[in-house]
């Protein structure tokens, strides 16, 4: 199946100059989220994942269906202020400003095996903060899991993640 054409593109949002991917779309028809979570879980289904880690708020959607799928536990990576105990965070830059994410100081522990998700892939600082996050828990193993990848935008935190298993499923 071809997903991008379930991929609505939005010029100029959230600031003039980005072409925002509105996963929405996809995600509104059965076939292809179906498809997403399928093809997602059966990538990383011998890999022995024992938590994903998914990032607020659209990676929480696939996120949430993957783990259940790969009957892994499900850690959310939210934005500042919405975890209700103890936490870390990581501040990061967006092609359109910074942000900060944080997960619960109890999420991980050195047994686990992690499939960091999220939505897109773009300048990579989100996918490097969810890193950051979890290396501080000395989990046994680390993926990565994009739906969309901007390949036409490199950079140095395109360039860590790479010492990484990624999966994608579009690439622009």
């Amino acid at each position: 199946m071809n997903l991008k054409k379930f991929i609505r593109e939005i010029p100029d949002y959230p600031t003039k100059g980005i072409s925002f991917k509105d996963i929405t779309t996809l995600l509104k028809d059965k076939n292809a989220f179906q498809v997403v979570v399928d093809e997602i879980s059966n990538y990383f289904k011998e890999k022995q994942i024992t938590k994903v880690v998914s990032l607020e708020s659209r990676g929480f959607i696939v996120g949430g269906a993957v783990a259940y799928c790969l009957h892994a536990g499900f850690v959310p990576a939210r934005k500042k202020g919405k975890l209700p105990v103890e936490t870390i965070h990581e501040s990061y830059e967006l092609e359109y400003g910074t942000d900060t994410i944080e997960m619960h100081l109890d999420a991980l522990n050195e047994d686990d095996v992690v499939l960091i998700h999220d939505d897109l892939l773009a300048t990579g600082g989100t996918a490097l903060a969810a890193l950051k996050l979890v290396r501080q828990m000395n989990v046994k193993q680390i993926y990565f899991s994009f739906i969309c990848d901007l390949k036409f935008i490199e950079n140095g935190n395109k360039e860590i993640l790479s010492n990484y298993e990624m999966h994608s499923l579009v690439e622009y």
